[in-house]
């Protein structure tokens, strides 16, 4: 898999970019501060290894407890994006510190999406894949010295207790009546913690900083709980797991990370961050120079909720057939839908990192697919609401109703080298129920009484009326062929018409479901009002229609993606689609229309 291409035109100027030129000028004259052994590890292992031959190192570092959804691409495309630039090395790391909530199947979907948007953790030869999990050894190492230092004690207080001592943005923690045990104690508590010789949630380990810090994060924020949980990497080795907060600087500074890239909500949590780096740095157990934590906006997609509680709650209350049901947010559930890496890439480089979240019209993201796809997705005719069409001097002019007349047309209008596409014309075709009206209203130009129009690619016909049921519903629309008016001869053009009708063979069409596709919510930003969000789901956001397509698509293979002529894009179905029952989903329009709704 090759690395997606740098595009300036796409990637303006940013503060993280300024940082990195600094820092990269700064270091030019101390490189050789800076070595990597080749693996993870602390002060010791890294002191014997090389130079690091990564100019910089960053890291995309999700948790295994759920989907990657569209927000993650932001961070995936600027961590692996930033290395990619700068002659670095971008790792993927999974911060499975919490068993209860992580599982295999996680870490397996987030390898294959980070895959699909076409990045690669894989540099110099070797794999920069790793998983927290595997420095328990470690930060449990580095908890005792913190403890044995007088920076960590355990505290024995029930979580009510704690959480009223620890005070608010207005009122200073107190000091719990734990924390001036000696380090022994503490040493012997926690080791009694780490045995398995107190219940889930009797105690907790936590750093020692200053219970009137103003940043609530610093007073006395916890580093270690009790857990007893099966986790999916080590079992049920430990019945103590560390913090998200403690476990993620160690990882940083293990892997030698030079710029930690996060979100604007881990802002407050830098001077942990770097408190505890510090420490562990000067007690000799990670190497300088150390980590550093930047933070940027986040970005949010208008029309989509990405709270993992509430994609959650989607699949599990059946409001969504999955975490692939095309209409998520979920990348799984883009891809489905039919989004290409590229559009997404695109979409993230062009709108930027800044200090402030920021929302963006989900029309946006249709822009960067529709160009993506213009110059890609062959094109097609395809009927979705379907009538029948019949035209009734057919055997008059071709001499019989057995005839089939030839048509073609370019696979790619742009792109001579995919050929043409054949298909043919008979006596009845499908046609779309809205080319139809027995009463046209002003400005209509397609089929009504006495009127003229061409079928795409074949003859100009004029509409001579229509058949009706009991209940006076249209069943079947009337029409005439004019002779000597087929597309590509000479008199194509005798007989001037304002409409141009897309048809399917009603002899050679084949027979598809179409899953047309819309907005999940009808608010910009679902959840945000007192509202419950699921009261602001778009109940027309998935139709499913029975659909005719032109005989080219008999063989098309799964993800094939394809301009349905005059409709907008559609994709063949990754779970669902097969030769036998063709499924199609809409991927989008031609043009934005949910301004028009």
């Amino acid at each position: 898999m090759s690395t997606p291409a740098h595009d300036e035109s796409l990637k303006p100027n940013n503060f993280l970019r300024a940082i990195i030129e600094r820092d990269l000028e700064a270091w030019g004259q101390l490189q050789d501060a800076r070595r990597f052994a080749g693996s993870p590890g602390d002060a010791a292992h890294h002191a014997a290894g090389p130079l690091d031959p990564a100019r910089i190192r960053t890291r995309f570092p999700p948790e295994p407890n759920g989907y990657l959804h569209i927000g993650h691409a932001k961070s995936i495309c600027l961590n692996f994006g930033l290395a990619r630039d700068y002659g670095g090395i971008c790792h993927l790391r999974f911060d499975d510190t919490n068993p209860e909530k992580e599982e295999q199947e996680y870490v397996d979907a987030i390898k294959e999406m980070v895959a699909w948007l076409g990045w690669s953790w894989d540099a110099g030869g070797s794999s920069h894949l790793f998983q927290a999990s595997d420095y328990f050894d470690f930060m449990y190492r580095a908890a005792e010295y913190l403890i044995s230092a007088g920076l960590a004690y355990v505290d024995e207080q029930t979580p009510e207790q704690m959480r009223v001592n620890r005070g608010d943005f207005g009122t200073p923690g107190t000091n719990s009546p734990f924390r001036d045990r000696s380090p022994e104690e503490n040493l012997l508590r926690f080791r009694e913690m780490r045995d398995g010789k107190h219940p889930d949630g009797a105690m907790v380990l936590r750093a020692k900083i200053d219970m009137a810090s103003p940043n609530i994060n610093l007073r006395d924020p916890a580093l270690y709980r009790i857990r007893r949980a099966t986790h999916h990497n080590t079992g049920d080795t430990w019945c103590i797991y560390p913090m998200y907060t403690y476990a993620h600087p160690i990882e940083d500074a293990l892997e030698r990370i030079t710029h930690s890239i996060c979100t604007l909500e881990f802002e407050d949590q830098r001077p942990f961050y770097d408190w505890l780096l510090g420490h562990l740095a000067d007690g000799g157990l990670l190497a300088r120079p150390l980590p550093h934590q930047y933070e940027f906006g986040r970005l949010n997609l208008s029309y989509v909720v990405t709270s993992k509680r509430k994609l959650r709650q989607l699949v599990e209350e059946g409001h969504v057939s999955g975490w692939d049901d095309p209409r998520m947010p979920t990348l799984v559930g883009m891809r489905r839908r039919g989004y290409t890496p590229e559009s997404i890439r695109n979409m993230v480089d062009s709108t930027g990192v800044t200090k402030q979240n920021a929302w963006i019209d989900y029309s946006v993201l249709d822009g960067y697919l529709r160009a993506d796809l213009e110059g890609k997705a062959a094109r097609a005719m395809a009927v979705i609401e379907p009538i029948k069409l019949k035209l009734t001097n057919w055997a008059e002019v071709f001499g019989s109703d057995a005839h089939r007349e030839p048509c073609s047309a370019p696979a790619h209008p742009q792109l001579p080298e995919l050929g043409q596409r054949s298909f043919s014309l008979g006596p009845e075709v499908w046609i779309e129920q809205e080319d139809f009206m027995e009463v046209p209203v002003k400005g209509y130009h397609r089929l009504y009484p006495g009127n003229k129009a061409r079928l795409k690619y074949g003859y100009v016909i004029e509409c001579s009326g229509c058949e009706k049921d009991a209940a006076g519903q249209v069943t079947a629309v009337l029409a005439k062929i004019v002779p000597d008016t087929k597309s590509g001869t000479p008199g194509a053009d005798a007989v001037k018409v304002k409409g141009v009708i897309t048809w399917v063979g009603a002899h050679e069409g084949v027979a598809a479901e179409v899953r047309l596709y819309d907005r999940l919510f009808t608010v910009p930003q679902p959840g945000t009002s007192d509202a419950d969000f699921l009261s602001e789901i778009n109940p027309q956001s998935c139709r499913v229609v029975q659909s005719w397509l032109e005989p080219s698509l008999a063989g098309a293979s799964t993800d094939s993606r394809y301009q349905f002529e005059r409709h907008g894009y559609f994709i063949a179905d990754r779970k669902d689609h097969s030769a036998d029952k063709p499924v199609f989903n809409k991927i989008t329009g031609l043009k934005d229309g949910w301004g028009s709704k």
